[in-house]
């Protein structure tokens, strides 16, 4: 099945975010290049999670895996290929960023949002305008919330508008 992170035009309350800009296509993006396998070298995750008005705003799957194909796992639907991998993806809308690069270097919140073609910044994120609250590991992030550095097991919390929600905390599945 083709997937596209283009799913609901309204991002509803749970629904996929969609914006004016484009996802990427393949192309060189803030220098990260999109190859034709995952690469391993550095291999980490971070979480992200957003809220728009107190309500959860879903992280689609295949964010950086142009013409993304999807497979049905017990979990759910699972973006195992497409056309490239762009080193931040997601294969999930499970809010996992997947960081595999072949060069160790610190990666930001704003470099996926621009694979994602959606804008982040103090007063927006996604289509979602409004006064940005970011928090980094549990703590209030100060701040531009493009700078965020995605690092392992980085938990990030986006919150556009009020109420603000308590900052949520996953447990990282095994082997991640």
């Amino acid at each position: 099945m083709l997937l596209s992170t283009y799913v609901d035009s309204r991002w509803e309350q749970g629904a996929h975010v969609q914006g004016q800009q484009e996802p990427v296509q393949g192309q060189k993006v803030d220098g990260i290049s999109c190859q034709t396998s995952e690469q391993t070298i550095f291999h980490i995750h971070a979480h992200l999670t957003i809220f728009v008005n107190g309500s959860p705003r879903q992280v689609p799957a295949a964010i950086g895996i142009p013409d993304a194909r999807s497979q049905n796992t017990p979990q759910g639907p699972f973006i195992g290929s497409g056309k490239c991998f762009y080193w931040l993806h997601t294969h999930a809308a499970d809010g996992i960023i997947h960081i595999e690069s072949p060069v160790q270097r610190t990666y930001t919140l704003g470099d996926f949002f621009d694979e994602w073609g959606q804008p982040l910044g103090p007063g927006q994120v996604g289509p979602a305008k409004g006064h940005v609250t970011a928090i980094y590991n549990g703590q209030v992030y100060k701040g531009d919330p493009r700078d965020i550095p995605l690092t392992k097991h980085a938990q990030i919390q986006l919150q556009v508008g009020t109420p603000l929600i308590a900052p949520e905390h996953i447990t990282w599945p095994s082997g991640l």
